[in-house]
C-alpha cells in the first residue's frame, strides 16, 4: 500500500516551468530577494481502509535561485516523528544545460533530532537536504510523503515564509463518508481562493494564495500565527459500516479526547510522595497555605525539562515517577501538583489545558488540539482561580506565567470542564519602586538608592540572574541600577529578599556619576531624569506586526537632590501629566526643605499596540521624551 501511495505521489508532482516568466522577469518583480518559492503545497488524502481512517500527507516544494547570492541557501529540511511517519521522499536540483532542464539528485542528506532548545528529549526528526550544482536560474525541488497516525492531530497550513511565494496551495481529498471542517485566519480581504470539486468519488477541497508577500520577522511581534494567513483543517466525523464516528468540531469532543490521556494517571497512591507532602504542610492550616507550599516545593525540587515523544507529548507522567526523577515537563508539573494537593486534602485542584500567547485561537473558534500547547494545574479558590504553572521557577504564587496572560484555560473537573480566561496582571502588581538621594560633590553627582522589583519585574530579573556570582553578578546589578550615562560608577551594593518570593526583590546601592552636570558661568544644569523609561520605544511607521509587551509595568520613582549651600534654585521644570489608552504618566517637581524632589509615576496600560495606534503611541513617546529633557537650573551665589 505504501508503494501505491508513493507512485501516485511522484506522478502528482510536476515542475513549475520558467517558460511563462523568465529569470529576469522574476528578478525585476522581486528585486530585494535572492530566491523565490515557486510552489509550496500540502496535499492530504483522507480515506477509509480496513475499517480505519487513514491520513496521508504529500508535501511539495520548489524554489528558484535568482542571484549568485542565493546559492548560499543550499539547504532545506522537513520533519517527521512517531505520530507523523515518513513514507518516502525525493529531492533534486534542476539546472539548465543546452536549453534543457536537467535533474541532479540530492545525495547529501542527514537525519538529526529537531534540536528544540527547550526540549530535553524530542522524537521529532529533521531530514536535512543539501542541494548540489546551484547557480542563478537553478531550482531546488523536494517532495515527501508522511502518514499522520492520529486524525486528531492534523497540521495547520501557513501561507507564508521569509521569502516571496508565487503559489501556495493546500489541497484536501476525502472519501465522501468523511466530513471535514476548517477555519481560515488572518485573511481579512478573502484573498485565499477556495474551490470544492468532485473527482473519482472523492471531494477535493483546494485553497490557493498567489503572490504571497514575504513575512518580515520583527522584535516584539505577537507571533507568526497572529499575522500570517493560515488554515486549520480538522475531521468532524466519518462513517464506517453505517456507523458514524465523531472526531472533532466542538469543545465537548475536544475535552473527551484530552480526558482519554489523563483519566488513568495517578490512581495508585505513592507512599514517598505522600510523606513528603504531609511533612511539607504539617504546620499549615488553610488550603491556600498548603497549595502555595506545594507549588513552591515543585518549583524548587522538580526541574522543568520538556519531552516530546509520540503520545508522551500529551500524556502526563505518574507523579511518583516525576518525584523519583526530579524533573518533568509542563504536564508532569501539573500532574505532581494535583496529586500532592490530593494527598494534602486540598480540593478543587485540577489539570488544565491552555495555549500560550503565541497561539491566537479561542476554544469556540478552534476546538481542536491546535488551540493548546501547554498544561498547568489550577486551584479554584471560592469563585476565583489560581493558575499554578511551575515551569517558570520564579513566578509568584497567585500570578500566572506571563506567556498565558489573557488566554483561555480548559479546566478538567472530572466528567465536566470549564473554560476560564487567565487575567492580564495589573501594572501595579509589577511595580518597580525606586528611591534615589543625590548630592553634588565638586563636578559630579553622588547618590544612594534602593529599588524594589515586584511581580513579573521581580521574577524576570531573578530568573535572568540565576546563580550568577562575583563579576558577572556585579555587572548584572549595575545594569539594573544604571543612571545617567556610561560614566556611572557603582561603588557597592547589597540585595534583600532574593530567595523570598513573596517579598519584593530589593537592591541597595551607592554610586557616583561624572560628566553629567553641566556648568556655564555660575549656572548649574541638572536633569533629574537619570532614567528615561520607554524613551527608545518609538515604533517604525512601516512595521508589519503589532507591538507586544511581555507584561504591563509601573514605574514609581522618587528622586531627591540636595541643593548645595552655595547655590539657589533658579529654574524648576513644570509638572507634567498624561493619560491616554496606552500610558498614564505624572511627573511632579517640588522645592522642599532645601531639596529638589521629582516624583515619577509611569504606568503602561496595554500589552498589545495595534498598527492603527502606532501614531498615538509614537506621539506619546515624543511627549515623554520632551519632558525627560527638562533641566533644572541652580545658581551659584
Amino acid at each position: 500500500m505504501k508503494k501505491i501511495y508513493w507512485v501516485f505521489f511522484v506522478v502528482l508532482f510536476t515542475f513549475t516551468s520558467l517558460a511563462q516568466n523568465s529569470l529576469e522577469d522574476y528578478k525585476k518583480k522581486y528585486p530585494d530577494f535572492n530566491e523565490l518559492i515557486l510552489k509550496d503545497q500540502q496535499a492530504y488524502d483522507f480515506s477509509i481502509e480496513n475499517d480505519k481512517l487513514k491520513v496521508i500527507e504529500n508535501s511539495q516544494y520548489e524554489s528558484l535561485i535568482m542571484t549568485d547570492n542565493g546559492i548560499i541557501n543550499n539547504k532545506e529540511s522537513f520533519s517527521y516523528s512517531e505520530l507523523v511517519k515518513l513514507m518516502g521522499y525525493d529531492a533534486y536540483s534542476v539546472v539548465t544545460e543546452n536549453g534543457k532542464e536537467k535533474k541532479i539528485k540530492v545525495t547529501q542528506t542527514n537525519e538529526v533530532q529537531s534540536g528544540q532548545s527547550s526540549v530535553f528529549y524530542d522524537d521529532v526528526k529533521v531530514r536535512q537536504l543539501i542541494f548540489p550544482n546551484l547557480e542563478a536560474g537553478a531550482k531546488k525541488v523536494y517532495h515527501y510523503q508522511t502518514e499522520i497516525i492520529d486524525p486528531f492531530l492534523l497540521h495547520k497550513y501557513v501561507f507564508g515564509s521569509n521569502l516571496p511565494i508565487k503559489n501556495a496551495v493546500l489541497e484536501i481529498k476525502t472519501d465522501k463518508n468523511i466530513n471535514i471542517g476548517y477555519k481560515i485566519f488572518n485573511d481579512p480581504t478573502n484573498s485565499i481562493e477556495f474551490s470544492k470539486t468532485e473527482k473519482k468519488g472523492k471531494w477535493i477541497y483546494q485553497w490557493t494564495l498567489k503572490e504571497v508577500k514575504p513575512v518580515k520577522f520583527e522584535s516584539n511581534s505577537p507571533g507568526f500565527l497572529h499575522l500570517v494567513p493560515h488554515i486549520n483543517v480538522y475531521i468532524k466525523d466519518y462513517t464506517i459500516n453505517n456507523k458514524k464516528v465523531e472526531v472533532l468540531g466542538d469543545i465537548d469532543k475536544l475535552y473527551t479526547y484530552y480526558k482519554g490521556f489523563t483519566k488513568n494517571i495517578n490512581q495508585k497512591e505513592d507512599a514517598n510522595l505522600k510523606a513528603i507532602t504531609l511533612k511539607l504542610i504539617e504546620n499549615l492550616t488553610t488550603d491556600e497555605e498548603k497549595i502555595k507550599s506545594i507549588f513552591y516545593w515543585v518549583k524548587d525540587n522538580i526541574k522543568y525539562i520538556a519531552f516530546e515523544n509520540g503520545y508522551e507529548g500529551f500524556i502526563p507522567r505518574e507523579a511518583s515517577l516525576i518525584c523519583e526523577r526530579k524533573f518533568g515537563d509542563c504536564k508532569d508539573m501539573a500532574s505532581i501538583i494535583t496529586t500532592m494537593a490530593k494527598y494534602a486534602n486540598v480540593k478543587d485542584v485540577f489539570l488544565s489545558w491552555i495555549g500560550t500567547r503565541e497561539i491566537p485561537y479561542s476554544y469556540n473558534e478552534m476546538p481542536t488540539p491546535a488551540v493548546d500547547n501547554h498544561m498547568i494545574a489550577v486551584y479554584k479558590k471560592g469563585d476565583n482561580y489560581i493558575f499554578l504553572d511551575a515551569t517558570d521557577k520564579e513566578t509568584l504564587y497567585g500570578i500566572p506565567t506571563s506567556f498565558i496572560q489573557g488566554k483561555e484555560a480548559l479546566i478538567g473537573e472530572g466528567e465536566n470542564y470549564k473554560i476560564v480566561t487567565v487575567p492580564v496582571v495589573a501594572a501595579e502588581t509589577n511595580e518597580v519602586n525606586e528611591q534615589v538621594k543625590l548630592s553634588i560633590e565638586k563636578d559630579k553627582l553622588v547618590g544612594s538608592g534602593k529599588v524594589q522589583f515586584k511581580g513579573y519585574s521581580r521574577s524576570n530579573i531573578t530568573l535572568r540572574m540565576g546563580d550568577a556570582t562575583n563579576k558577572t553578578r556585579f555587572e548584572m546589578i549595575k545594569s539594573l541600577v544604571l543612571k545617567g550615562n556610561n560614566k556611572f560608577n557603582l561603588k557597592e551594593y547589597s540585595e534583600e529578599n532574593l530567595t523570598d518570593r513573596d517579598k519584593p526583590y530589593q537592591i541597595n546601592y551607592n554610586f557616583d556619576l561624572q560628566n553629567y552636570i553641566v556648568k556655564a558661568d555660575k549656572e548649574i544644569y541638572i536633569n533629574l531624569f537619570l532614567e528615561k523609561p520607554f524613551e527608545k520605544l518609538t515604533i517604525e511607521k512601516d512595521r508589519f506586526a503589532p507591538f507586544e509587551f511581555e507584561n504591563l509595568t509601573f514605574i514609581n520613582s522618587h528622586y531627591e537632590l540636595e541643593i548645595p549651600k552655595n547655590c539657589t534654585l533658579k529654574y524648576l521644570p513644570k509638572n507634567f501629566s498624561l493619560d491616554n489608552d496606552y500610558v498614564k504618566a505624572n511627573f511632579n517637581y517640588k522645592n522642599e526643605n532645601n531639596k529638589i524632589i521629582l516624583d515619577i509615576q509611569l504606568q503602561q496600560k496595554k500589552l498589545l499596540i495595534a498598527k492603527s495606534d502606532f501614531e498615538l503611541w509614537n506621539k506619546t513617546i515624543k511627549e515623554l521624551k520632551n519632558n525627560y529633557s527638562e533641566t533644572l537650573i541652580l545658581l551659584e551665589k
